[in-house]
């Protein structure tokens, strides 16, 4: 990072950011790529570029899009959202189709159904990972439809690792991918829109709008550049820790785990019912930091920074903290 060439990324000239952009649109099989501050970013300025006010977006019921950034598709791009069902957070494509609300035919009383978003891998699921069968058929569902199709693709390394799929072709039907560098990657901070050359150029400008121009960006790109040389392969060893955590202490009784769910580095842990602060708490005390999801789920992520021996410790204080 100390070392990047940097120049101006608000007049798109930062070699730093071209690098990374050129680098993830060709990885993902796409024609262009923009440089953001953060997934949330990411996703605002995907859906923006891709709807009208007044336009409704489908989602998945407890998708980040719709839980984690602040209601921002109905701040910012004047959206409805259509909420889809579905088992571990993986969605079905008839229910997709069924969610679909087309203004035409309905004398004016519905949106307009416009953009699909899928979620790969699923972060309230779990970390569950989509089957290629199925994100094709949700993309086609989406065009079918007359509709614009977008991952959220924050983990998508995850799952391309977990799955043994490459990323472009989990990609290949969609027309926007959300890509987070400072997940399971390790950067410190960034994100990348993925597309058409047509569409990043809208999402330049809504950027822009949304106050995400950067000068000398190079400083963070460089952090991504390096993750990607580095921080892919080694996911799978995230995820085999991850799998060793939800083992251990679905045993516990105090707790339970759908081991199922665990397909990647996110391990969702039930406990009493109004338990979950109380046990957040307890871990805390014995240095393991984990997330409370409701009143009795908390959620604990393993990354590049946790060890073998890390998860020997989290075991023990989970044992602990029954």
């Amino acid at each position: 990072m100390a070392s990047a060439r940097v120049g101006d990324d608000v007049l798109g000239d930062d070699p730093t950011v071209i690098e990374l952009q050129e680098r993830l649109a060709q990885m993902l099989g796409k024609e262009s790529a923009l440089f953001v501050s953060s997934g949330t970013m990411s996703n605002a300025t995907a859906i923006r570029a891709q709807t009208e006010p007044g336009d409704e977006i489908i989602t998945e019921a407890h998708s980040h899009i719709y839980i984690y950034e602040g209601g921002g598709f109905a701040a910012l791009s004047g959206v409805s959202v259509a909420l889809v069902p579905s088992v571990r957070g993986i969605m079905d494509p008839d229910d997709v189709a069924k969610a679909v609300r087309k203004g035409d035919g309905s004398l004016g009383h519905f949106p307009n159904g416009s953009m699909v978003c899928v979620e790969n891998t699923s972060n309230r699921g779990g970390g569950t990972c989509y089957s290629l069968d199925t994100m094709d058929a949700i993309a086609r569902v989406a065009r079918e439809n007359d509709c614009t199709s977008h991952i959220d693709g924050a983990r998508i390394f995850n799952a391309s690792v977990a799955t043994g799929q490459d990323v472009s072709r989990i990609a290949r039907d969609y027309d926007s991918i959300s890509i987070c560098l400072s997940k399971g990657l390790g950067a410190p901070v960034g994100s990348v829109l993925v597309g058409s050359s047509e569409m990043i150029s809208r999402a330049h400008r809504w950027r822009k709008m949304f106050g995400g121009g950067m000068r000398q960006a190079g400083i963070i790109a460089a952090a991504g550049n390096y993750a990607l040389d580095n921080n892919i392969d080694r996911l799978s060893e995230d995820h085999n820790r991850a799998r060793r955590l939800a083992e251990a202490v679905e045993q516990m009784p105090a707790f339970s785990v759908d081991l199922e769910q665990v397909q990647t580095n996110m391990v969702y842990i039930g406990c009493e019912d109004g338990g979950a602060d109380r046990l957040v708490s307890r871990l805390s005390e014995q240095g393991v930091d984990a997330l409370a999801i409701d009143e009795c789920s908390i959620r604990a992520v393993t990354h590049l920074h946790i060890t073998d021996d890390d998860i020997d410790r989290a075991i023990n204080a989970f044992e602990k903290a029954q």
